[in-house]
C-alpha cells in the first residue's frame, strides 16, 4: 500500500515520534533517526510506482556507504514531525540523497545518505552504469517524473 502522505520532490512523510523511539526520558534515540531516513526512501520509490522489492527480485541492493546527520534540536515523545527527502543526481558510484526533518516549519535535523548500486546475485559487485529500469527510476526521482 502506498502511504498517501508521500509526496513529489521533495518527497514529503509525516512521522509521529512514539515511545519506541525513544530513550527513558522521552527524547528520540538517535538511532531512530536511521530508520526514518530509509522509510522516506522506500516510500519515495513506491509513490513513483516502483516498490524497492524491485530492487531485490533484481538481485540489487543499495547500501548505506555513507551518513552524515546533524541534530540541531532534540525531538520528544509526541513530536509530529515532516520528513522532505529528496536524491540528488549520482556521483560515481554514490547516489546521495538529503533528508529534513521539520518540526513546526523549522528544520531540526538534517540528513545526507549516500547509497551505492550493488549486484549480489552472481558474482557481488558495485554497479557503476545501473540497468535501464534502474537508470530510469533514478531520473525519476532526481527529475520529479511520474511512471505511473
Amino acid at each position: 500500500m502506498v502511504n498517501e502522505s508521500v509526496t513529489a520532490i521533495p518527497f514529503r512523510l509525516v512521522k509521529r515520534v512514539l515511545p519506541q523511539h525513544t530513550d527513558h526520558g522521552g527524547v528520540m534515540w538517535h538511532g531512530g533517526y536511521v530508520a526514518w531516513l530509509e522509510e522516506a526512501r522506500v516510500e519515495a520509490l513506491c509513490a513513483i510506482g516502483f516498490p524497492y522489492e524491485r530492487f531485490v527480485e533484481a538481485g540489487l541492493e543499495m547500501p548505506v556507504v555513507r551518513l552524515d546527520i546533524r541534530y540541531r534540536e532534540a525531538l520528544r515523545l509526541g513530536d509530529e514531525v515532516l520528513l522532505e527527502s529528496w536524491p540528488l543526481p549520482r556521483h560515481g558510484v554514490r547516489w546521495p540523497w538529503t533528508t529534513r526533518v521539520m518540526r513546526s516549519g523549522l528544520c531540526v535535523v538534517e540528513a545526507r545518505v549516500d547509497l551505492a548500486l550493488v549486484q549480489v546475485q552472481g558474482a557481488r559487485k558495485v554497479l557503476r552504469h545501473p540497468p535501464a529500469e534502474v537508470a530510469e527510476v533514478f531520473e525519476t526521482l532526481t527529475g520529479g517524473k511520474r511512471t505511473h
